[in-house]
């Protein structure tokens, strides 16, 4: 009895936390990320801000938890899009429309940085996630020229696997700027009224890349 009592207990506590979790994400779609606000939250959620506390301790441990999430999710569709397609071509646009499904979970994790906030260093290991897929997609493509780049991310190259060369880590570094150049301008409306497609400026973009 005990045991299925404490069952209950975790999964409640589970619920509570992902209907805290969505109406924290609400919260950042309509007033962003620093408007973050764990009372109004709870009203939302039918409790007093006290009571939320013990399921978050802070504002941070809730973004934390949040940040966890987004790049979890974005690791698994970049790594689904690899196994299935096996280019950057694949990872690339796969990278786009998680973007586009949710862009302020994407400024959450690419966006300006949250006022006061550090996150902790487990998120960057998922992160690195990310890059160790683009590291094996260019590490499947044709040798490169080095650059004296190169010879830098050798000495600080702690974010990529070992065996990558360090003019593959650069092509993949320099592939994820300008992937991201291109997404953060699109999804902050740069492009409005420009009367172009923005996914034909990315596709072009990612052909240019691969051609150089």
């Amino acid at each position: 009895m005990a045991a299925g009592g404490t069952g209950s207990r975790e999964r409640y506590r589970t619920q509570v936390r992902a209907e805290i979790k969505q109406y924290a994400w609400e919260q950042i779609g309509t007033a962003g990320v620093s408007a973050l606000s764990l009372n109004a939250i709870a009203k939302r959620v039918g409790m007093s801000g006290p009571a939320l506390y013990g399921y978050f301790a802070n504002r941070d441990e809730l973004i934390t938890e949040l940040i966890r999430d987004a790049y979890r999710s974005l690791a698994d569709a970049v790594r689904a899009a690899y196994d299935t397609g096996g280019d950057i071509a694949a990872v690339a646009q796969a990278i786009r429309a998680w973007a586009l499904a949710d862009p302020q979970r994407y400024f959450l994790l690419y966006g300006t940085p949250v006022p006061g906030y550090h996150a902790p260093e487990d998120t960057t290991a998922i992160s690195n996630e990310v890059m160790t897929v683009l590291i094996a997609a260019f590490t499947a493509l044709s040798p490169e020229t080095a650059t004296p780049f190169d010879s830098h991310l050798e000495t600080h190259r702690h974010w990529a696997p070992d065996a990558a060369t360090p003019t593959t880590l650069r092509r993949a570094l320099t592939f994820w700027t300008r992937l991201h150049g291109v997404l953060s301008l699109e999804l902050a409306g740069h492009f409005t009224g420009m009367g172009f497609d923005p996914a034909l400026l990315f596709a072009e973009e990612l052909s240019a890349f691969r051609a150089d």
